[in-house]
């Protein structure tokens, strides 16, 4: 495992906002290194969630440098409407929620957290030779919201005619602003959870409003989903069987297809959402291990 004194913290600045970034060294270097997003309804999150810190020391543990982002929380205006958390559901427990919220420190909606991802994207290539990483196969990805942000910092790095990311990995992401449609099968298979893992429709609207904040959710940077995605780098995406936004992942992996993107998409069988917080789960092992796969093939 990734030795506790190699890993570093340290802060950049964008949009306004200092924000963090905490760095894994790998302890075999392959030369891969992987800009990690942690998800969170855009509103919460920490560095030392599993889905952060435990997957960062997996994968940095099997070669790659992982560049953790603790970047700027929107406000908690979307809490407005949404299920409690910890109610069989997997993250944090209600007081471990309500500790997280209370020290995120300054909040700032769209565009902020999509601007930092750039900075940090930029800031590893930078850093990647004292890693032993190679500037061109520094990959981005997230998972949840995290997957959004990765995905839309990918597009901004598109649209600037710069470096691309080798790769971006998306972990049960949520890309479109208006959820598909759902079929008749995810609908069964939704039936019976908790109400915080359905993502029902007033859930998702006070998240995105929240995160939004008056920008308009057709904003591609904002929600990549149904935009023109040409030119995107290779991307794995990775949904859970068992969750709403799993229509969101097919359906942008339907689209990187239709715009001659190279996209591998798989569905986690039996998997609930979030599932990267509950690492020795079959389907966060599987996942981790399509993880190392994809970023040890980046660039090639």
């Amino acid at each position: 495992m990734t030795d506790q004194s190699a890993i570093s913290d340290h802060t950049l600045h964008a949009a306004g906002f200092d924000f963090g970034v905490r760095v894994y060294p790998a302890t075999s270097p392959d030369g891969s290194v992987l800009v990690w997003l942690h998800g969170g309804a855009f509103m919460f999150g920490t560095l030392d969630m599993p889905e952060a810190d435990e997957v960062a020391r997996r994968l940095s543990a099997a070669g790659t440098t992982v560049v953790s982002v603790a970047y700027t929380l929107a406000p908690l205006d979307g809490l407005a409407g949404l299920p409690a958390p910890g109610e069989g559901t997997p993250g944090p427990s209600p007081e471990e929620f309500a500790a997280e919220l209370a020290a995120a420190g300054p909040r700032s909606p769209y565009p902020t957290a999509s601007l930092q991802i750039v900075e940090a994207f930029s800031w590893a290539r930078e850093h990647a030779p004292s890693w032993g990483g190679d500037p061109e196969r520094v990959s981005v990805g997230g998972a949840s919201a995290g997957g959004n942000l990765a995905a839309g910092a990918a597009v901004r790095l598109r649209d600037a005619a710069g470096p691309l990311p080798a790769s971006v990995i998306l972990v049960y992401p949520v890309l479109h602003a208006l959820l598909p449609e759902a079929d008749a099968e995810l609908v069964g298979l939704l039936e019976g959870l908790p109400a915080a893992l359905t993502f029902p429709p007033e859930a998702t609207r006070a998240i995105n409003a929240g995160y939004l904040a008056g920008a308009s959710p057709d904003e591609i940077y904002a929600f990549p989903g149904g935009h023109d995605l040409r030119g995107l780098p290779r991307t794995l995406i990775v949904n859970a069987e068992r969750d709403r936004l799993r229509a969101s992942g097919e359906a942008f992996g339907a689209e990187l297809e239709r715009d001659g993107v190279d996209v591998a998409v798989v569905m986690e069988r039996g998997a609930l959402h979030g599932f990267l917080n509950e690492l020795g789960d079959a389907a966060a092992e599987h996942t981790l291990e399509l993880m190392s796969h994809t970023l040890a093939a980046a660039a090639d």
